[in-house]
Formats: structure tokens, sequence, C-alpha cells
């Protein structure tokens, strides 16, 4: 497309290219090697979580410079920029696991800061790991400049013994050693084996839960969501993307067409069917937020309920997103989800065509069985379900793919933190048939929401992942497994059910039913909320006690700000 076609004097950049006014700023374009048509030009935002934290980040600054060839091609101007990540493999099990979920708003808010403080006209973002994929889309959203979303990648499995591992073998590989079912030598063969190459954590963890979702909500080209990080694949969808920016420029097409109600329903979906992560049921609402769209967990989980469980994915399942993609992609997954009507097929893309022209071509693999038919499915109802109950009024999120008893009873035996309760387990200091309560976890009270994977782990490692259930206001990660309930509401820190639970009281799940009760009557409740008192804070300054401040509740996706609904004009229309 022809840049002579583009009108400056609609888009943000004007500010700082157009007219008499501007020529200090233009000076700062001449210096860094612009030329005059380049100022021009419409300025393309390219943001990537690069960083040496882990390999989910590694390749994204390679995957950025085929975005600004594309941006290039087509007559635009590309000004790439950093944000952070906090990878959640580096930071699971200990104090770092705080700065996670707080990671997602500052990825979102310095992404918009930087765009907002330079007027850049579009964004294309590269995004690796968990809380870099809802962060770099929020930021589409609440700017609402033309976006296209980018996933880095997923990593190629490792071989282990000779059967292909995930790093979740190795957190459960953890409770083997602590139990003597694995000896420290092959602890250490393990870990040199089980991450062989650059890019995300490969099952349907929160990343590719994450990825899948950029596809189906809309923000993402078709396919580009589960190219493995080394495959050079990857080039090729940056590049089209780096071109297809133009393209939304000109047409005008930004992600809150894109992102409405109907898509976050199909993006809701894909994770029930994909078996993904339940903090897709944080994400998901913050995503909405951004958009002005009322959509919170008991949404998310009304869709999951009528979801078919499709792809056999790990940690549920048998395959990784290599497998998938190989077999045929997310379009493959949605294409039979939208024929069996789990899909709308109305919905406006990036590419500017509907999810029902995207996928018109997409032809059903008979010769894989990473995905079956819709109407075939490996259990009627979706692999993630929502919980509501006297322990959870504001509701609580859990996986089922993959669990063979959906029902459990038992006492609880209640910890106030991740640490208390990795101790207890690790030196096997509980019983069979218990509920184990972690609080104090939640998006407050942590700060930050912490995942409670080395805990889990150590127990499904232990061969007690059926035999116990774990209950929390903090979270959990995509490779958990077992009965695992988390995103309890409202959290500990705020006099919730869960913060007055004491040892021994029984408690009911259902997730057939979608129950989650506490056996202990109101009466006996409101005495113990007299005596409740508020724990003492864990920070008293710095960021994550900013954080702890501002943040709400899980149900409505634990976001910082008032969104999209309160504001009165969008970054795009200034």
């Amino acid at each position: 497309m022809d840049a002579k076609t583009f009108d400056k004097s609609r888009l943000p950049s004007r500010h700082v290219t157009e007219g008499p006014s501007r020529a200090p700023h233009r000076s700062y374009y001449y210096a860094m090697g612009l030329t005059r048509g380049q100022i021009h030009q419409p300025f393309v935002g390219v943001a990537t979580c690069w960083n040496e934290a882990a390999p989910c980040n590694i390749a994204l600054m390679r995957q950025a410079q085929a975005v600004k060839q594309g941006v290039a091609a087509k007559e635009g101007t590309p000004r790439e920029f950093c944000t952070i990540t906090v990878t959640d493999g580096i930071a699971m099990g200990h104090q770092g696991m705080k700065s996670s979920l707080p990671s997602r708003e500052v990825i979102a808010d310095s992404v918009e800061l930087t765009m907002r403080g330079h007027c850049y006209d579009a964004l294309v973002g590269l995004a690796g790991c968990d809380k870099s994929l809802p962060g770099m889309m929020m930021a589409m959203c609440r700017l609402n400049v033309p976006s296209i979303f980018i996933y880095g990648g997923s990593i190629l499995p490792g071989t282990f013994k000779g059967r292909p591992v995930t790093v979740q073998d190795l957190f459960e590989a953890v409770g083997e050693v602590s139990i003597g079912n694995m000896s420290l030598e092959d602890l250490d063969e393990l870990e040199q084996v089980a991450c062989p190459s650059a890019g995300a954590c490969g099952a349907q963890f929160t990343a590719n839960t994450m990825a899948t979702v950029s596809e189906a909500i809309g923000l993402a080209l078709p396919y580009s969501a589960g190219a493995p990080a080394p495959y050079e694949i990857r080039d090729r969808f940056c590049m089209a993307a780096g071109e297809k920016i133009m393209d939304l420029i000109a047409l005008n097409i930004r992600p809150r067409d894109i992102v409405t109600r109907q898509s976050l329903e199909n993006a809701a979906a894909v994770v029930a069917a994909s078996g993904g992560s339940t903090n897709a049921a944080l994400h998901l609402p913050a995503i909405a937020h951004e958009c002005g769209i009322e959509f919170d967990l008991f949404d998310v989980a009304e869709i999951f309920k009528k979801t078919p469980y499709i792809a056999d994915l790990k940690p549920g399942g048998k395959y990784v997103a290599k497998d998938l993609f190989e077999a045929g992609g997310v379009p493959l997954l949605m294409k039979t989800l939208l024929d069996n009507g789990y899909l709308h097929g109305d919905c406006i893309t990036v590419t500017g065509r509907t999810i029902a022209e995207n996928l018109s071509k997409v032809e059903w693999n008979p010769d894989q069985d990473v995905v079956r038919s819709a109407d075939n499915p490996i259990t009627p109802t979706g692999g993630v379900v929502g919980l509501r109950g006297s322990l959870a009024p504001d509701g609580a999120i859990v996986k089922v793919a993959g669990l063979k008893n959906l029902k459990f009873r038992g006492p609880a035996r209640c910890f106030d933190s991740e640490e208390e309760a990795f101790s207890a387990v690790n030196a096997k200091k509980y019983k069979e048939g218990e509920v184990i309560i972690i609080r104090y976890e939640g998006p407050k009270g942590g700060p930050g929401m912490r995942e409670m994977l080395s805990t889990t782990a150590a127990l499904y490692g232990q061969g007690m992942g059926d035999k116990v259930a774990l209950i929390t206001d903090g979270r959990f990660s995509g490779a958990t497994r077992g009965f695992c309930i988390g995103h309890v509401g409202p959290e500990a820190a705020v006099c919730g059910p869960i913060g007055l639970v004491r040892d021994g009281d029984m408690i009911t799940l259902d997730a057939e039913e979608g129950i989650i009760d506490l056996e202990v009557s109101e009466k006996e409740l409101a005495e113990r909320a007299k005596d409740w008192t508020p724990p003492s804070p864990n920070f008293e300054s710095g960021c994550i006690w900013k954080y702890s401040q501002l943040v709400g509740a899980a149900r409505e996706g634990a976001v910082t700000h008032p969104g999209a609904a309160a504001e009165g004009k969008c970054y795009a229309d200034i």
C-alpha cells in the first residue's frame, strides 16, 4: 500500500513530525539516521519483551527485526522498544513470584507510556512468557491503535531416557527425589535436557494458552501462535505482521473493533477446548476491562461449562504445542469448534476478515490424534471449570483436564503462605484425604497472587496428586495438575471465608456441579470474623506495595485502574 494514501493529520505521530514547530523533534529522528520520507510516514511501535531472563524471551529481538522489515516494506517507519518480563519458571517457588502478576500491569503500563510519549500510530507487540502475553494485549486494547500480537513461540520438548519431557517433569521430579523415587544423578541429567531450545514452556501452560487466545480473540495472524520459537517460519509470520499492520492503519481497524464480547467468548472456548491454564480466567477479564466490557470469572466459567475438551495436550494429555502446530495448528482446533457451533464466526480479526472467513479453507486432518472433532470430545465439558459456594462467594477456578475424580471431601489443613505449605509437603507432614489450604496469597494479600507449582508438583511427584486437594486464593501454573483450586474470592486478606477456615473444617468440592463449600455455619463464620485481624503487610514501599494498594479482585481480572469504561477519549483519538 502506497504511503501517500496515509493521512498524517489523523494519526498520533503528527504531534511529533508535522509542521514548523516540530523541527526540534524531527532533528532527533535525523540524528538516528531517518530520512525525510521516513519521518513523514506512519510510525509503528515494535514492542518486545526481550531479555536474558529465560528461553521464552531470548528469541524476541531477532523476530522483531523481521517485523521491522515488514513495516518498512509497506512504507511505514518501525520504532523498536523493549519492556520487562518476569518469567514464572525462574520466579516460581520463592518470593520472586510476587513480582509475576504485577509485571503484567507494568508491561501494559510501560508500553502505554512509550506509545503515548512518542506518539506512535500503531503497535506490533511480541511476547513470550505467561504475563507478557496478556500484558501486551491489554496495552493494545488500552491504546486502541491498530495492533497485531505476535507470540515468540514455544520451546521444543526435551528427551530423557527415550521419552519426551518438559519443565513440568522437573518440578514433579523434585517431589520424586523427596520420597526416594529418583536419584540426584537422574535429576541432574533431567535438568540438562528438559529445555533444549529457545521458546516458552511447551505444553498448554499459561504462555501457550494465551497464545492460543491471541488467535481466537482475533489479535494474531492465523497459525502464528503455534510455530515453535526455533522454526524459521516464525520470521515469515513476523514479516507478514509488519506488512499487515500498515493495512490496519489504512483501514483504521483497531483492537476494540476486534475484541468484543463475542470474541472474548471465542477465546474462553479455545481455552476450555485445549485444556488450557486457569490463568486465562484472570487474563480474559483484564483484557475485557481495557475495552470497557464486563466479562468476569463467571462469564468465563459459563463458556468453559458448555465447551467440549478436545485437544490432548499436556499437562493433562500427551502432546505439546509443537505437536498441535504440526497437526494443523490453532486453526484446526478452531475450525472444528466453529463447525459444531462453539465459536462466533462473524468476529473481525487482524486479517481484516472474520473468523469464519479465516477458517473457510481449513480442512480436517484425519491423520492426527492431537485434536478430536468437537462432536467426539475427550470430555463433553471444558478442561477448566468455575466453582462457587460458601468458601468462594466470588468464585474459584479448577483445571479438570486429565482428572479422573471430579469430587472431593476432606478436612482442611491450613497454611498462611506457600513457603509453609511447601515445607510441610516436602517433609510429608500432611495426610491423604486432606484439603490443603494456602491463603494470604491473593492479589492484595500476597501481594501478587503467586502460583503454587512447586507445592502442587511436589505433591504429584510424591504420588499424592489425586489423594489430596489444594485450595488457594493465589494462582496455579498452567503446568499444575491434580485437584487444585485457585483464584478463591474474596481473598483471605480482605476477610474472605478462606481466611476464616480452621484446621479440621470439612470442605466439599464438586467440579461437576461447580461447588466449593465450607461446612461451617454462617453464624460460626460471623463469630470467627469478629476475631479476625488483617495480617501485617509483606511490603511497605516499592512497586509491589503500590500494586497492593491498587489491585482489585481476581474475579474481575486483578486490574489496577478503572479501564475503558471510565475514559473520556482513548489514546488513538488524541
